[in-house]
Parts: structure tokens; C-alpha cells; sequence
């Protein structure tokens, strides 16, 4: 079987706040032949986990990599990992992911109201553009 998980699942298997569910997930995910998690998912669990549960962003981090060290886990992992050096800076994962797919359709230069965000994704080597 070749699934593709909602952030729920994904939840589930990290939090262990519901023992059967949990089960259930690593069961579902070890028999199958292929797991796609996209972004967006990803983007859901990340923020489920920081405003949710309080999980510390380097846990966070720690918990994504894991995921994608599956044997059977596709993923768009540049992406990802755009999103995991904004996290891992501090910042937001949805922010780096931003960023990332900008320049992927063509955009060049990251323009956010955010200081923060522009700050980190300018760290990150993209072009950015502070609005005021």
C-alpha cells in the first residue's frame, strides 16, 4: 500500500497522547510500501507541535528528520530542509518553505513585514526585502 499521511497521523506517532492511535500510526506506516508527507503537512505538525504542545523547536527539527529517515518516507526534501534551517535558526518553518518555493517558481528577492523572518531567510543566503 502506498499512503499519504494527514498531519494527524503524523501527530499521533510523535506525541503518544492516545497509546492505540500511536499504534495504529507506526503499524499503518511501517507496512507500507511508500509514505508521502508533503509540506504542507509537515507545515501543520510543526505548528501543532510548537503552539499545541509546547515542543521545543529542536525537538521539532529532531522529530521531522526522524520521520524522513524512514525507509519508505518521500518527501519534497529541499523544501523541507529550507524550512528546518529557518526552524533551526529560530525562525518558522513556514517561513523557510516560503522562501524556498519563491525562488522555485522565480521570484528572487523574499519580501515579508516580518523582521524576524527576513533577518533569518537573508541568513540563509536568499535576497530579502524588509517592508516598512
Amino acid at each position: 500500500m502506498k499512503v499519504s499521511l494527514d498531519t494527524n497521523v503524523l501527530l499521533r506517532l510523535i506525541v503518544g497522547d492516545d497509546e492505540a492511535q500511536q499504534q495504529t500510526a507506526a503499524e499503518t506506516l511501517e507496512r507500507a510500501e511508500l509514505v508521502a508527507i508533503s509540506v504542507q503537512a509537515l507545515g501543520e505538525f510543526v505548528w501543532v507541535l510548537d503552539r499545541s504542545y509546547q515542543v521545543a523547536r529542536p525537538d521539532i527539527s529532531v522529530s521531522i528528520r526522524r520521520i524522513l529517515d524512514m525507509r519508505n518516507v518521500v518527501a519534497n526534501r529541499p523544501t523541507i530542509e529550507a524550512g528546518l534551517a529557518v526552524l533551526d535558526a529560530g525562525g518558522d518553518f513556514a517561513d523557510g518553505v516560503i522562501a524556498f518555493d519563491g525562488q522555485w517558481l522565480g521570484g528572487e528577492t523574499f519580501v515579508s513585514f516580518d523582521k524576524k523572518a527576513a533577518k533569518l531567510v537573508e541568513g540563509q543566503g536568499t535576497p530579502t526585502l524588509l517592508l516598512e
